[in-house]
């Protein structure tokens, strides 16, 4: 075991559920290694500020975790596991020597949902995992449940809101850029007034595939904000990755050629796009970046609609 390459990442990536195993002892983690890497991606941390950089990258689908370590002690680890909106959804299992009520207790306390007893006995502990990973397998599928628009398909508007705040967080901790795109289907109420609303929702949903398809990077993500409006995340973009996507989602939309016959600017169903990206290290709140690219979306659509406008975030002291 290459514990050096696995603090690094450098494991075979493939859909294999995620561990990450926290102990300052290698032994401990030797232990645990062998009886998950067959099945499992493995990631490995000696202390708690490693594993919580580790967690927030690699986001693993559960964490094995010791209580004794230097520095910063497991239940510290937990509680701001627990903390963090990127984090606090994976489940924690304390593997540990402190098998009394107190420790355990206070575990549950700060978050964990199950205590393993060291040494570990390798039925038990590949059990508890097992029920822990299929349990988030299907809090998760429950959540994905509840942010999807239940019309075109896309995420909602309280799944943007959550990664809104999560992404926003990464971009502070990373120093890198987050961008932000509001859509508007053009005229958008006459079209449902001449057509009915059976065709507005099936423009709808066609213009969200649209949408989607123009993002081409796994971090990109689209939601319906509401109504008629679309709203896209484009985490680490500058103003000229913002401006092609903005212009390759307005020209999507258009090659659609859904005929809109009372639309004042066009024989077609078109969209207005505004942007706002917020640079590196920059301050600001996640709320700015929505209301520039608002206030960006504003100016394509006075200045005619079927148009792109972004800016870079501007600070209000």
């Amino acid at each position: 075991m290459n514990l050096s390459a696995s603090l690094s990442g450098n494991l075979p990536v493939g859909r294999r559920t995620k561990l990450l195993i926290v102990d300052d002892q290698p032994l401990n983690i030797q232990v645990l290694y062998q009886l998950f890497s067959k099945d499992h991606q493995v990631f490995m941390a000696t202390n708690g500020a490693q594993a919580l950089a580790l967690s927030a990258s690699q986001q693993p689908d559960l964490i094995l975790l010791d209580i004794v370590m230097p520095d910063m002690d497991g239940y510290e680890v937990c509680s701001r596991l627990k903390a963090d909106p990127l984090t606090r959804e994976i489940p924690v299992i304390f593997v540990t020597a402190h098998t009394d009520e107190a420790s355990e207790e206070h575990g549950l306390d700060v978050g964990a949902v199950d205590f393993i007893s060291k040494p570990v006995n390798p039925k038990i502990v590949r059990a508890r995992v097992a029920t822990h990973i299929t349990l988030k397998k299907q809090s998760d599928l429950l959540r994905s449940w509840a942010y999807i628009d239940g019309l075109t398909g896309v995420n909602n508007r309280r799944y943007f809101d959550e990664q809104l705040g999560m992404e926003w967080a990464r971009a502070e901790r990373n120093k890198t850029g987050l961008a932000a795109l509001l859509i508007d289907v053009d005229f958008f109420k006459r079209y449902n007034d001449h057509y009915g609303h059976q065709m507005g929702d099936d423009c709808l949903r066609r213009v969200a595939t649209a949408i989607k398809a123009s993002l081409r990077r796994p971090a990109d993500q689209v939601a319906r904000y509401g109504g008629e409006e679309f709203v896209c995340l484009l985490p680490d973009t500058e103003l000229e990755g913002v401006l092609r996507v903005a212009e390759q989602i307005r020209c999507s939309v258009e090659q659609l050629q859904i005929a809109h016959a009372d639309s004042p600017s066009s024989a077609r169903v078109t969209v207005s796009v505004g942007g706002c990206t917020k640079l590196a290290g920059q301050d600001g709140a996640p709320e700015e970046l929505i209301h520039q690219a608002d206030a960006q979306l504003y100016a394509a659509k006075h200045d005619g609609r079927n148009r792109v406008r972004c800016a870079e975030l501007v600070h209000q002291a």
